[in-house]
């Protein structure tokens, strides 16, 4: 706690990523914090196609490993905690840890966004279960089993052609009459002969057999109410469920202390909260558009402002 940085950078994902890049390019003493893995969601991307110059069947994990080891050669420090309170408003910033607090005269916040839960009953007693939020991570476990899909956006299309991969059938369930996800994927769905499509439709309940495993499921047509049961195959013994029903922003940290809206963050076009000193990158702030592009980009910017910031200090 002796040490204050010149900027802590709160999440390794694309937009903490770049953020560290230029903050450490900027010869800033630079600290980035991430409980977890590096990419946050975009690590879990088996495919990603719409990043510019990315190589075609590359992964956001391999993106991903690029832009850390471009970090690193920025020469930034790395610590591995779960930040645990926040104090943003003193000209010097803290950040505390389970067991040690971090202080910095400016904070660049990309702590990103955590998967919305689909919102049936019984939902928390089947994570891991045969509900899942992470098609690579888990497809492999569904391999020549029925998998649905909860969403009909981008990422649920994208997640649903991915584990055609693996299951031998993925019916996407969305509430609209038609899919929101881009008309490329939707085209792509619509010539796939694995996946199959319930409008109209969410998932109401879930259950199993002892609750060991997913095996049931209540699914309510959204225009009729009408609940249909539906049951796994006897010689399969369970199905599995992913959700890809958008993001809710990791922002419980600073309620109170920075405007929000929608439990986004509110920056302006140079991702300054209301804060001075603080800042906002990638899809915990308010935002039209949240793909790797624009998270990669508002991380820059960030770090650009942030030094612009401790130039005014001195």
């Amino acid at each position: 706690m002796d040490t204050i940085y010149d900027v802590i950078i709160l999440g390794a994902g694309p937009a903490g990523l770049s953020a560290a890049i230029y903050a450490g390019r900027g010869r800033l003493n630079t600290l980035l914090l991430e409980q977890g893995q590096d990419g946050g969601q975009i690590a879990l991307t088996a495919h990603l196609d719409n990043y510019p110059g990315q190589l075609e069947g590359d992964s956001g994990s391999s993106l991903i490993a690029r832009m850390s080891a471009q970090a690193d050669r920025a020469g930034v420090q790395r610590i591995r905690d779960t930040i645990r309170t926040a104090e943003l408003d003193d000209p010097v910033k803290k950040l505390a840890g389970r067991t040690e607090a971090y202080l910095a005269k400016t904070v660049i916040l990309a702590s990103g966004a955590s998967p919305r839960p689909i919102g049936c009953k019984n939902e928390d007693a089947y994570v891991g279960r045969g509900i899942s939020f992470c098609a690579t991570c888990d497809a492999a476990f569904f391999r020549n089993l029925e998998v649905f899909v909860a969403g009909g956006g981008n990422a649920a299309v994208e997640e649903a052609l991915y584990l055609t991969g693996f299951a031998r059938s993925v019916t996407l369930i969305y509430p609209t009459e038609r899919l929101t996800a881009p008309k490329i994927l939707q085209e792509q769905a619509a010539q796939n002969p694995k996946l199959r499509f319930l409008p109209h439709s969410v998932v109401e309940e879930v259950g199993g057999e002892g609750h060991d495993v997913l095996d049931r499921m209540v699914i309510r047509n959204v225009q009729t109410g009408q609940l249909t049961e539906l049951r796994a195959d006897s010689r399969d013994g369970m199905f599995g469920l992913f959700g890809f029903l958008g993001f809710q922003p990791s922002t419980r940290l600073f309620e109170g202390q920075l405007d929000t809206e929608g439990g986004y963050l509110l920056t302006d076009a140079d991702m300054h909260t209301n804060l001075p000193g603080v800042f906002a990158a990638g899809d915990i702030r308010k935002k039209s558009l949240r793909q790797v592009v624009t998270a990669a980009a508002d991380g820059a910017i960030a770090a650009v402002q942030a030094e612009r910031y401790l130039r005014q200090l001195k």
